[in-house]
């Protein structure tokens, strides 16, 4: 086991020392084995008891020790999802890094009316088209909560929205196991079947427990289906410091740690090998106001200390970007959700969700994803770091112009000046051609690119064989929970 790894020539920030997590390893291994956990679920339950853990009372579980090492072995290091068509697109191991948004925000900030409003099925594929033009948004979750479909099928509408107006990989929330089977299933039907799916992940599934210290029977379910047909998943709590996890960021991740490794054992034990991503949110109570907010030094500092655990288990990691506590797009939002890429990045937290969260998770802004997404685009620059070969040092470069020159008209500059990066959004020109240009604010330009790409890209389609099936495959679910067809 070991901490930390570099971006290549870049620059990297780790929060633990190999001797903090340790003991961090080993407080969580404590409480495992003395606290146990709850879990709601008879089958993991009978696995767990099979594999030499104590049961209480039906479903109190305390985990040895060597359970959680025989987990840690089995798990793979790293976890690859792949494209729509079939290509390799998101490689978490290591260092390297991910973004993409979150899900089932309850409201809608539009950037055409300007309105805070409910979500409705088109606000989804036109936000997840955006998604599909942004270089930087590296994979997507379903954004908006849907309020025009029957509630029992939210989340299979949501998927069917997803994986038809973008190729890229997705991160998928399921209310249920019967939910997770159908998502599976539209899967298959884009990429051309369950063994290929299987073979080549096009999604991972967010799984969550309840903090603390409780498996329920919907996270388990799904926990196992996932473990049973490859999908790649974690099982991360989204923790409130204060009140569901301890205030302190050590006590918040040993619970955190603890919850995370108990659900890794029951995975692995259904199927050894199958593909975990370790992570967990932590989102600190703010006292005042009663209100779990996001991106504070000790929320950024957990992070950190989760990435650098999911280093030392040698498991890929899950983490938050871009998001903040603001109401609207203003400078605190910025902020906020700045500080959260650029830390998380750095800290090489391997897929990092949420991009574009406002108000601590309640609301959604595409302004604020079209600017994240340069924001991501300026990080991914610093993690290159500097080349240091006989090129970029330059010396010939130096030799020629020499005492006084001027390297505007050297080839060396030339050559070289377009590997700079460069804004697409962000402006450059002076005051007066920014006035000359209408004075707009980042907020304007990223409106404008917003209603930009929705006039002119397409994604890519599925076929409408495909469309078809899945089409069938929501109609049967609407028979299934009794929804309106």
């Amino acid at each position: 086991m070991g901490v930390g790894s570099s971006h290549g020539n870049g620059l990297f920030f780790r929060t633990l020392t190999e001797k903090q997590a340790e003991e961090i390893h080993l407080a969580s291994c404590q409480i495992l084995e003395e606290t146990g956990m709850v879990v709601h679920h008879e089958e993991a339950v009978e696995l767990l008891r099979q594999a030499g853990a104590k049961v209480e009372n039906g479903n109190r579980v305390y985990f040895p020790t060597f359970l959680v090492k025989k987990a840690l072995q089995s798990a793979p290091s790293r976890v690859t999802l792949y494209n729509r068509n079939g290509e390799a697109a998101l490689h978490l191991e290591g260092s390297n890094v991910y973004f993409g948004t979150g899900s089932d925000t309850l409201n809608y900030l539009d950037p055409f009316s300007l309105q805070r409003r409910s979500w409705c099925q088109e606000d989804v594929a036109n936000a997840i088209k955006v998604c599909d033009q942004l270089a930087n948004i590296d994979f997507v979750m379903s954004m908006g909560m849907l309020t025009d479909v029957d509630s029992r099928m939210i989340n299979r509408e949501q998927y069917a929205i997803m994986v038809q107006n973008t190729v890229k990989p997705q991160v998928v929330i399921a209310e249920d196991g019967d939910t997770l089977q159908d998502i599976i299933e539209m899967a298959a039907l884009a990429v051309g079947g369950k063994e290929r799916l299987r073979q080549k992940p096009l999604f991972m599934v967010y799984t969550e427990p309840t903090s603390p210290l409780q498996h329920p029977k919907e996270s388990v379910d799904k926990l196992l289906i996932a473990a049973e047909n490859g999908v790649p998943t974690n099982f991360a709590c989204g923790g409130v410091a204060g009140a569901s996890v301890p205030t302190t960021i050590g006590g918040a991740l040993v619970q955190a740690n603890a919850e995370a490794l108990s659900g890794l054992v029951i995975h692995q034990l259904k199927a050894p090998g199958a593909p975990f991503v370790y992570g967990y949110g932590n989102s600190p109570l703010d006292m005042r106001t009663m209100q779990a907010v996001y991106g504070t030094p000790e929320a950024v500092l957990f992070q950190g200390g989760a990435v650098d655990l999911a280093h030392y288990y040698q498991l890929p990691s899950w983490g938050y970007a871009g998001c903040c506590n603001s109401k609207v797009c203003d400078e605190q939002a910025i902020v906020e959700s700045t500080m959260f890429t650029v830390m998380g990045a750095l800290q090489g937290c391997n897929i990092m969700h949420d991009v574009f969260y406002m108000e601590f998770g309640l609301t959604g802004s595409l302004e604020l994803l079209v600017i994240s997404n340069e924001v991501i685009g300026r990080t991914r620059r610093l993690l290159k770091g500097i080349d240091t070969d006989k090129e970029s040092l330059g010396v010939e470069a130096i030799r020629r112009v020499g005492p006084g020159g001027n390297f505007l008209g050297d080839e060396h500059t030339a050559k070289h000046f377009r590997k700079n990066w460069m804004p697409e959004l962000s402006d450059f020109n002076s005051y007066e051609n920014w006035s000359e240009s209408g004075s707009k604010t980042m907020v304007d330009r990223a409106r404008e690119r917003i209603k930009h790409i929705l006039a002119t890209h397409l994604p890519e389609p599925v076929t409408q064989e495909v469309s078809e099936k899945i089409a069938a495959v929501l109609r049967e679910a609407r028979e299934k929970v009794g929804a309106p067809k």
